[in-house]
């Protein structure tokens, strides 16, 4: 009996500006393997299907658990983290694609630096200059700590962001983790200070008026982080923010 195998295609891209192709790699099958696991193993032997020696794939990861969000990729047509997808799983041949929503920086590899700079928009931070003398902050319940722990679990990963139709590399839209990640702070006895620089810049172009409600982020986010939740909340404080803004102009 021939030992099983496992087939995985892979669209490669040799740089930012190269137009992309498909390679086949056919490895041997290892049971409970990981998709980072098969790429591994192709990179230590980088031949194609026709027995072509090629260049190792490029792919980004490092915790492996489900943690850091730096090896979402598309696989099979779904966006997803690729350490946590068992081969044994996926239907064969098993399909993986760069995330489409950022530019390719090699392979597999994607360059998610919008998503930083759209999380110094809307300050997602807590400032800490000016505080160690005012004594305890506001007291945090136990349901605003169930809320932000929920919240805090975000990794930056993408895949709301990959799986949202209003999020283009031909806009501005902040996106949903971006938002979510203005609540969180907005929450925070000391982050809150911020919130109407916040609320600003969500009220501003590629803010929320923006999102189309489609509610695909929550539907593909591996943390199962509440972001439709989040974008409503959001929605309620710019309500009150834009009539805060009237009165003070009147």
């Amino acid at each position: 009996m021939a030992d099983k195998t496992i087939t995985i295609q892979v669209q490669r891209q040799d740089d930012r500006d190269s137009r992309s192709y498909w390679q086949t790699f056919v490895i041997p099958h290892k049971p409970n393997a990981n998709v980072i696991s098969c790429l591994m193993d192709i990179q230590k032997d980088p031949v194609t299907q026709e027995g072509q020696k090629v260049t190792p794939v490029v792919w980004e990861c490092n915790c492996l658990e489900e943690v850091c969000g730096a090896c979402t990729m598309v696989i099979n047509g779904r966006v997803r983290q690729s350490c946590s997808a068992l081969i044994d799983r996926l239907e064969q041949p098993i399909r993986l694609e760069p995330m489409s929503k950022f530019p390719v920086v090699r392979d597999l590899m994607v360059d998610r630096s919008r998503m930083f700079e759209n999380l110094k928009k809307v300050k997602a931070w807590v400032p800490a200059d000016g505080y160690h003398d005012l004594g305890p902050g506001d007291k945090i319940y136990e349901k605003q700590q169930q809320i932000a722990y929920k919240l805090s679990e975000c990794m930056t990963c993408g895949c709301c962001l990959e799986a949202c139709p209003q999020f283009s590399s031909e806009n501005d839209f902040l996106g949903a983790a971006a938002l979510s990640q203005a609540r969180l702070f907005n929450m925070h006895p000391a982050g809150k200070g911020l919130k109407n620089e916040r609320l600003q810049t969500i009220m501003s172009k590629g803010g929320l008026g923006d999102c189309g409600n489609a509610q695909n982020c929550v539907e593909v986010c591996p943390k199962s982080i509440p972001l439709t939740e989040s974008i409503a909340d959001i929605g309620k404080q710019v309500t009150f923010q834009f009539f805060k803004n009237i009165f003070r102009a009147a």
